[in-house]
């Protein structure tokens, strides 16, 4: 069964625009361009310095391969992660299993024809 992981994160305060403008311009574009199945992600409703991000994989040993392979890779060390990473002061993560239909019905639409940053 497919599984999904949450990815919640708690921003350095009053830096949500900058993070949102890193992940939409840099991050968002190199994880499709390395095949992950990005969900959603974006600001939290709730908080002014909280971000989300949903990617999907086929299962948890994908997961697992697909992030050591990309967090370790140049583009990634070389390219955002050091101005990402910067700006999160906490993260945690929940991977849950999750049917195709219910991952379908969570995502954004917009993401599969990324082409401009949607709006904070």
């Amino acid at each position: 069964m497919p599984v999904i992981e949450i990815r919640s994160y708690r921003l350095i305060p009053d830096s949500r625009a900058r993070f949102h403008g890193l992940i939409s311009r840099q991050s968002l574009p190199l994880m499709l361009e390395w095949g992950m199945d990005v969900v959603g992600f974006g600001p939290s409703l709730h908080d002014a310095d909280s971000y989300f991000l949903i990617r999907a994989f086929k299962d948890l040993m994908q997961l697992e391969h697909d992030q050591a392979d990309f967090y370790a890779s140049p583009a990634w060390r070389e390219g955002p992660r050091e101005a990402i990473v910067s700006l999160i002061a906490s993260d945690s993560n929940v991977v849950m299993a999750m049917s195709q239909e219910r991952i379908e019905a969570l995502r954004d639409p917009s993401i599969a024809s990324y082409d401009s940053p949607p709006s904070a």
